[in-house]
């Protein structure tokens, strides 16, 4: 249209000031002669005309269609012609061979929807501006969105919670979107806002709160019961949308930050080690966010959420415990599998039920009241989690089984063995053999309950060094490194029970050392460090004198005897 204008306008000064005629002025601008009349009659360009496009081949059967959706007017509402059957018909009935499916849809389309306004079966839909109060409403959805998760890409849900008023709103991306996904993302939504809605928070018909649609002309809904303990715990109301598309705009403000964010913030798709990973990356996103001003209003949404924030309601002072319990039985691969997935738990508990807290990103496995597992909960169907140290005790008799077992290749994916541990493993088989070798490391192993990584790697490397392949060595030397980062500690936070580290300086650094081993390779070799030993060999020379001197003594003491007893 601004087009038209400008040419017109051209148009109109060149026959004006040049006095040009019509053949001179369509020639000059590429028009046509009509195009140059228009201009000249008025300075608003007509509006284009809209053509009738005719349908030859479906013309003739108009009339057919028109009846039978009429004849949908009175018949039961699942017995109703779809387009398909219209087809069929027209087909069977009229010999429409001709006519494709695609044409008979699109026409359908818009003729059932005028015949059923014609005979007062629908209304046409109005939507009326709605004002949101600060503090009073919010709105929660779920929304898909892909992510590659070490390097697998992975179907997740996106948690929104978005305050009507400021447009505020917290994401988080989970493995699912079940109950315990809906409970979590509600409490670090109230978390990082500071507040509940005083008013209601809108949401769809989702499984997670609703169990049944009680249909009657009113939003009555059956609820969960763990959704109405969730409900009664913050003290907030829920306000249900109607069922399908048609109650969508009544939370059109959460439906449109789905599409948004998942366009401006997560395309392409983001590439992370984990959830969490992405989780720390939507929070700093959600900050910058706070300068941004949303379409028909005049403040930024940080500076109306600052308005909105001290409006809410206050939080509870117990947190809401949202994971789901589960009671799953402890297989004989010490596995439990919990929706669809595997988790690894303590040797001990094989054949035992065991409580499971499942929640959103992880779960937390508890045999009575003591935790014995934390595990990042699975995305990908069919995952398992497997840790080494489950296994520890049943490896300590079988050997043998840790060179191919998963839970070796597991910890070895994840970093936890480390080249530190399998160069102590080839050293301890060289020294000690096969079996009693794997021990040492099992022993090794065992160290990381009770000392941090950190410590138990420095202990196999000051162990190799001097060629102590043995775990009480490790130990040892992991125990000074422990207390050594417990002292630097301690200096920087505040007084230390110890001496201050300053005082060592100049101390020379004792070394454990074993005068035992000798390595394989030279039996005549000591262990690499050691001075060269010149004493003579230990005798029993010494020892050998005191027996000519016992036996004789012996001899003095039953000659008497003997004696006695032949005279007798």
């Amino acid at each position: 249209m601004e087009l038209r204008v400008e040419l017109f306008a051209v148009i109109r000064r060149d026959a004006r000031v040049e006095g040009l005629g019509v053949r001179a002025l369509a020639k000059r601008h590429g028009v046509h002669r009509r195009t140059v009349r228009q201009a000249l009659a008025s300075a608003t360009p007509p509006a284009r005309k809209t053509p009738d496009r005719s349908s030859p081949r479906l013309d003739p059967f108009k009339a057919a269609i028109d009846d039978m959706l009429r004849a949908d007017l009175e018949a039961p509402r699942k017995q109703r012609h779809t387009a398909t059957r219209i087809l069929a018909r027209l087909v069977e009935e009229h010999a429409a061979t001709e006519l494709s499916y695609s044409t008979v849809r699109d026409y359908v389309r818009v003729r059932r929807a005028q015949i059923d306004l014609e005979a007062g079966r629908r209304v046409e839909e109005a939507f009326i501006p709605q004002v949101h109060a600060p503090g009073a409403e919010a709105e929660v959805d779920f929304g898909e969105v892909w992510v590659v998760i070490d390097g697998v890409k992975t179907k997740c849900h996106l948690f929104i919670y978005r305050l009507s008023f400021s447009g505020k709103a917290i994401h988080r991306v989970y493995p699912t979107c079940a109950q315990e996904a809906f409970l979590e993302g509600h409490i670090d939504a109230f978390e990082a806002l500071g507040g509940i809605p005083t008013r209601h928070i809108r949401y769809d018909n989702l499984t997670s709160a609703v169990l049944a649609v009680l249909h009657g002309g009113d939003r009555r809904r059956k609820e969960n019961d763990r959704w109405v303990l969730f409900k009664s715990h913050y003290g907030f109301d829920s306000f249900y949308c109607q069922p399908g598309i048609v109650g969508a705009h009544e939370k059109g403000g959460v439906e449109g930050e789905v599409g948004w964010f998942r366009r401006n913030h997560l395309t392409p798709m983001p590439e992370v080690e984990s959830l969490d990973e992405l989780n720390e990356k939507i929070r700093a996103w959600e900050a910058d966010d706070d300068g941004r001003r949303i379409t028909g209003k005049l403040n930024t949404i940080g500076a109306d959420y600052a308005t909105e924030r001290g409006l809410l309601a206050a939080l509870p002072v117990d947190r809401f415990d949202p994971g789901l319990v589960l009671h799953p039985r402890v297989d004989r691969s010490a596995m439990i599998t919990v929706r669809m997935m595997k988790y690894s738990v303590p040797a001990r508990l094989i054949g035992r039920k065991v409580r499971v807290s499942l929640r959103a990103s992880h779960l937390v496995v508890f045999d009575g009241h003591t935790t014995v597992a934390t595990h990042q909960r699975v995305a990908s169907r069919g995952g398992h989690v497997v840790v080494l140290d489950h296994y520890l005790e049943v490896l300590k008799h079988k050997p043998g089984a840790l060179p191919g077992s998963t839970a070796l290749a597991s910890a070895r994916a994840s970093g936890a063995f480390t080249a530190a541990h399998d160069a102590f493993w080839a050293e301890s088989r060289k020294v000690n053999g096969d079996s009693e070798g794997t021990r040492e490391l099992i022993d090794v192993l065992l160290l990381h309950r009770s000392l941090p990584a950190e410590a138990v790697v420095a202990g196999i490397t000051a162990s190799l060094k001097v060629g102590a392949v043995t775990a009480e060595v490790v130990a040892v030397e992991a125990r000074r490194h422990a207390a050594t980062l417990d002292s630097a500690a301690a200096g920087e936070g505040g007084a230390s029970s110890d001496r201050h580290p300053g005082a060592r300086v100049g101390v020379p650094e004792q070394r454990v050392v074993s005068l035992t081993q000798r390595r394989l390779t030279d039996p005549a070799a000591v262990i690499a460090g050691l001075p060269a030993d010149t004493r003579p060999l230990p005798s029993v020379a010494a020892y050998d004198e005191l027996l000519p001197r016992r036996t004789a003594a012996a001899a003095t003491t039953t000659e008497p005897n003997l004696t006695k007893a032949s005279t007798s």
